[in-house]
């Protein structure tokens, strides 16, 4: 595959993003999305190609973070979203790429919302800050998203941070939940020839790229106030938003 400068330039912020967002900063995974669309003709394409470096990122992460996890909060999760996965096959060589970005921009704006909403209100002890059917919303529309275009840490963004986790448990959880999504999503990929031997390849020249943003994302973390983690996370997430609607 051959690149101009600007693109290997657009892949490599990329892929340092890609480490970030893993261990510290999940509202960058989308902005991957729109980077990478400069770098491919096909967004779908650039999910295939995007998928072994948030694996080898989510290692770094769970590696991490994995005793901070709260697998209460995954349980509920789980089936959800590999539905959402199987519905996420189905539908993407039924849709356009501009239709999936519109859609995909339109669900993560509409969640920032619903989570700043959330937010305002004081939690209910008896059911928890965030009502169970949340879960089962999220889960369904994080397993599409993930599938058809690697956007869903927007998703899992608002949801966790609507739950009030404090950061260190919001990103072990994300970290085991990315995981092992990201492994279930490989099969689906292969078997619609977004992953290959040549896309791989390409992959390895940057995965140092990947672990030097993993490594200053776990810098940061222990350095970001709760408040503006927070901030951070769901204002980069409505930024992601507007670049995908664009």
């Amino acid at each position: 595959m051959t690149l101009s400068a600007v693109q290997w330039a657009c892949a490599i912020v990329a892929a340092v993003m890609v480490g970030i967002a893993k261990t510290a900063i999940s509202g960058l995974s989308a902005l991957n999305v729109a980077l990478l669309a400069y770098v491919f003709p096909s967004s779908k394409q650039a999910t295939g190609f995007i998928l072994p470096m948030l694996i080898f990122a989510d290692c770094i992460a769970v590696h991490s973070y994995r005793r901070h996890t709260q697998w209460p909060y995954l349980w509920k999760l789980f089936p959800w979203t590999g539905l959402g996965v199987v519905l996420g096959y189905v539908a993407l060589g039924r849709i356009s790429d501009r239709g999936a970005r519109s859609l995909i921009g339109g669900i993560i704006l509409a969640l920032v919302a619903l989570t700043y909403h959330l937010r305002s209100r004081p939690p209910r002890p008896e059911t928890g800050p965030v009502h169970w059917s949340a879960a089962v919303f999220i889960g369904v529309l994080a397993g599409f998203v993930t599938l058809v275009a690697n956007a869903a840490g927007p998703l899992m963004a608002t949801y966790l941070v609507a739950m009030r986790l404090p950061k260190m448990q919001y990103v072990g959880t994300a970290a085991v939940f990315f995981l092992l999504i990201n492994l279930f999503k490989v099969p689906f990929m292969v078997a619609l020839g977004l992953v290959t031997w040549e896309s791989f390849k390409f992959n390895l020249l940057l995965l140092p790229a990947v672990a030097v943003g993993a490594a200053f994302g776990r810098w940061a973390l222990t350095r970001i106030d709760q408040k503006l983690f927070e901030r951070l996370v769901l204002g980069l997430s409505a930024v992601a938003g507007v670049l995908l609607l664009t």
